[in-house]
């Protein structure tokens, strides 16, 4: 059985070292062509990716999802989300890479950016983040004086601009007051949700009750805390049938099921369909 699971995960784009810079901008086509145009399904742990795509064309994946891209157009990245690439020959834009520890420290939990920025999406590029990312990358390889603090105020106004995109898009209100205690319970989830926590525990470590942590749950997304550590373990799982060969048995260990049988209903009941039906169906589609 795999210790871990067998998506690449990397800090950009095959490379193993840590983000030396406060970001990172370049252009599509200088890291498509080392590739003949295509990236294959990855992840990263701890960035955030922009895609502004002015010309060209090309195909995306988002953790299965496929999604054509007609320029001009953004595709938000968000942490942690299998992604791949298919570009035309000479596509045009700017690939941004934001480390999250700079999302982090910009974004305020009660200002409503973080909810949009956490969803994958691919839409219709947003008037002005065009000329932006364009002086975002033209900033990137100066070495002007206070080139670091231009670059950490033109990143958090590209993601101000695709955040209100992403929202309207999706019909949310981005006003929406975001609870630090929600948050800080998003982050444990994210952390914990291999080790199959009993809600509890989540609560005891947030130092309130499990019924004050539900209602806490219910007001942000109209769930239960519990059916949110599950939607997080399904999402995974389907990554992991997706992305690798892993069996259905070694997917329910790597996710902390002692009892794959246990798993599988849970999926089945998650998603409509037992893992095994789950991989064929792709297999047909595909």
């Amino acid at each position: 059985m795999p210790s871990q699971p067998l998506i690449d995960t990397y800090n950009l784009f095959g490379e193993t070292a840590e983000l030396a810079d406060v970001l990172h901008v370049e252009t599509i086509r200088s890291r498509s062509e080392l590739y003949d145009w295509e990236l294959r399904p990855h992840r990263h742990a701890r960035l955030h990716q922009l895609l502004v795509l002015t010309g060209g064309a090309g195909e995306a994946d988002l953790d299965g999802n496929r999604h054509s891209l007609p320029p001009p157009c953004l595709i938000n990245v968000p942490r942690g989300v299998v992604h791949g690439f298919h570009f035309g020959s000479g596509t045009g834009g700017w690939v941004i890479t934001l480390a999250s520890d700079l999302l982090d420290q910009s974004l305020a939990p009660g200002e409503g950016m973080r909810a949009p920025l956490d969803l994958p999406a691919v839409l219709p590029l947003p008037q002005g983040l065009q000329s932006l990312s364009a002086r975002l990358f033209r900033e990137y390889r100066s070495k002007d004086f206070g080139r670091a603090q231009m670059l950490r105020g033109l990143a958090l106004s590209v993601t101000a601009l695709a955040a209100r995109a992403i929202a309207a898009a999706q019909g949310t209100d981005p006003q929406a007051p975001a609870s630090p205690l929600f948050t800080r319970f998003e982050a444990l989830v994210e952390r914990d949700f291999r080790l199959r926590r009993p809600l509890a525990d989540y609560a005891c470590e947030l130092a309130v009750s499990a019924t004050h942590l539900n209602r806490i749950a219910r007001q942000a997304t109209g769930q239960p805390a519990s059916a949110l550590v599950r939607a997080r373990v399904l999402r995974e799982a389907r990554r992991l049938l997706i992305y690798t060969n892993l069996t259905a048995a070694q997917i329910a260990y790597e996710l902390g099921f002692t009892d794959p049988a246990h798993f599988s209903r849970i999926f089945a009941k998650g998603t409509g369909l037992p893992p095994r039906k789950f991989r064929q169906q792709l297999a047909e589609s595909g």
